[in-house]
């Protein structure tokens, strides 16, 4: 059974800016609204999976953003992430805590790099790992990881700071596709993803990259994001997915949607 961790948004707010989404929001978050919103994702995930709930922390408005605590293993191992940015870098030691205690056993990086987490890191169907670097994540990370952990790793380079994790323009689906958008990434990041992928990729419009319907939560068949476009629907529906849409405007105005409220353990 898939099992998810997610975090209340008691103390989310936009308070900074440490991406284009998050500028002209700075105190603009309707907090009852976000709660409201939060719990329906939180019931339609529940309705399908296992939830855990880490414990949200005063001063840490994004460790809503659960997706970047940490990058998970299927031996029960975590890499916990180590955050660029100085209004993310006390959430570490929460989710170190929380993982600590739940008895998975810590990979460290060598060169305490910087490393953003699940929302950098994705596994595919097959099993491969695919790492996101260019705006937040170091670029070495995914050698590092490679290393680490024994296991092939791919990087892809992204370009544009609204597209800042891998996660927002990158999502591996259940059946071995994946959901992506093209002008995301570097011409040789393309190569290596139209490689892996071939006719499987489902590339998206930019207006669908904008309601970052790549950062999306997949659940066998069911696909849940924030607003996806007919052509979309109807794409993923040709493959057998059932998308699913949930109102996560608020979140939204920090430059996160359903996958970075989830972290998959």
């Amino acid at each position: 059974m898939h099992s998810f961790l997610m975090c209340k948004p008691e103390h989310f707010e936009v308070s900074y800016v440490i991406n284009p989404w998050m500028a002209g929001n700075q105190g603009r978050v309707n907090t009852q609204l976000a709660a409201a919103q939060w719990q329906q994702l939180h019931d339609i995930i529940a309705a399908r999976a296992e939830i855990q709930l880490i414990a949200p922390v005063p001063g840490l408005p994004d460790m809503v953003f659960t997706a970047n605590g940490g990058l998970i293993t299927r031996n029960h191992e975590v890499i916990v992430s180590s955050f660029l940015h100085p209004e993310r870098q006390g959430e570490s030691p929460w989710f170190r805590r929380f993982f600590l205690g739940r008895r998975y056993r810590e990979i460290t990086l060598e060169n305490a790099m910087v490393f953003e987490g699940a929302g950098d890191a994705l596994f595919d169907a097959a099993g491969r790992l695919w790492m996101g670097s260019g705006i937040r994540s170091a670029a070495g990370a995914s050698d590092a990881i490679a290393r680490a952990l024994r296991i092939e790793v791919t990087n892809l380079t992204l370009l544009d700071p609204r597209w800042y994790h891998l996660d927002t323009a990158f999502c591996p689906l259940h059946n071995g596709e994946v959901i992506a958008y093209r002008k995301a990434f570097t011409a040789d990041s393309l190569r290596s993803i139209e490689r892996a992928f071939g006719e499987r990729i489902i590339w998206v419009s930019d207006a669908d990259a904008e309601n970052f319907a790549c950062n999306a939560v997949n659940i066998r068949h069911d696909i849940i994001l924030y607003r996806a476009s007919t052509a979309l629907k109807a794409a993923l529906a040709q493959r057998g997915y059932t998308v699913i849409e949930v109102d996560v405007s608020e979140f939204m105005k920090s430059g996160g949607s359903c996958k970075c409220l989830t972290l998959e353990l």
